[in-house]
């Protein structure tokens, strides 16, 4: 399961999604974040789904990258379906233990809450899979350069490069547990079998370790920053300049003409 974690992972290639500028990605997808969240109806959330679809498509990334991160939250989405299957009105299709009841309203408001976390994950995946490391570090201060009128310029850019790095690190992180669970099992651990408890126990020597990985090349990162000499603080510069192109502003321009259809269809649907 772990192995099919692929956010944080960058994905080269030549698309406009690549091209664009970080910090328009960075806001067009807080966009698509809240649109999603204002789709009420079927419709908006199909909207929202064909729009995602074809940024999918044009950014040129393999479809079984985005098909693998939605394999690894299917235990939060069948969680999430089952909670809201007991929430709807209409006629009671059946009852469990003779006191929740399953009505075609539940039903419905599972499929839409699964299908909404699944655009949400989608969506939140393009921007890391199409914006290096590198990239998302100077989008992400430069839209928080404003915060410098207030003294906060060195801050911004250590949040920034913390985020990152975080980002970075993740699929990292996942590829290091996956190794240490393989050598577990091959002293003969168990960490499929018996009940919850067990399970939880048997994580504690997969844990342990995972941790002092992960100190481990913090430390190593620090170290490596301080023989580089990094230094975040004024007079900082970039070799990669950051300018918008037409290409960015094409791109807004379809976002927000996608942003409008889903609050038509929430009015007149």
């Amino acid at each position: 399961m772990l192995k099919d974690i692929t956010f944080g992972q960058y994905f080269d290639s030549e698309s406009v999604i690549h091209k664009a500028d970080p910090r328009i990605k960075i806001v067009l997808l807080i966009f698509v974040i809240v649109f999603i969240f204002l789709s009420k109806n079927f419709w908006g959330l199909g909207l929202s789904a064909l729009f995602i679809l074809i940024t999918m498509l044009v950014s040129k990334i393999p479809l079984k990258m985005y098909f693998k991160n939605l394999k690894a939250i299917l235990p939060i989405l069948i969680f999430t379906s089952i909670i809201n299957i007991f929430y709807g009105e209409g006629d009671v299709l059946f009852s469990i233990f003779g006191k929740l009841d399953v009505t075609v309203g539940g039903l419905e408001r599972a499929g839409f809450m699964a299908l909404r976390i699944m655009l949400l994950i989608i969506a939140s995946s393009t921007l890391t899979y199409a914006t290096t490391p590198n990239d998302l570090t100077d989008g992400i201060e430069s839209l928080l350069s404003p915060l410098r009128f207030i003294g906060l310029k060195t801050a911004v850019h250590t949040l920034a490069m913390m985020m990152t790095i975080a980002l970075r690190f993740i699929p990292t992180l996942v590829e290091e547990a996956e190794k240490i669970m393989n050598a577990q099992k091959a002293r003969g651990a168990d960490l499929e079998s018996g009940n919850l408890k067990e399970k939880i126990k048997a994580l504690i020597p997969i844990l342990i370790p995972l941790l002092f990985s992960a100190v481990r090349r913090a430390a190593e990162l620090a170290d490596a920053m301080e023989c580089r000499c990094y230094n975040s603080g004024e007079g900082k510069t970039r070799m990669k300049q950051l300018k918008l192109h037409f290409r960015d502003f094409s791109i807004t321009a379809i976002t927000l003409i996608f942003g409008a259809g889903v609050i038509l269809l929430n009015i007149f649907m």
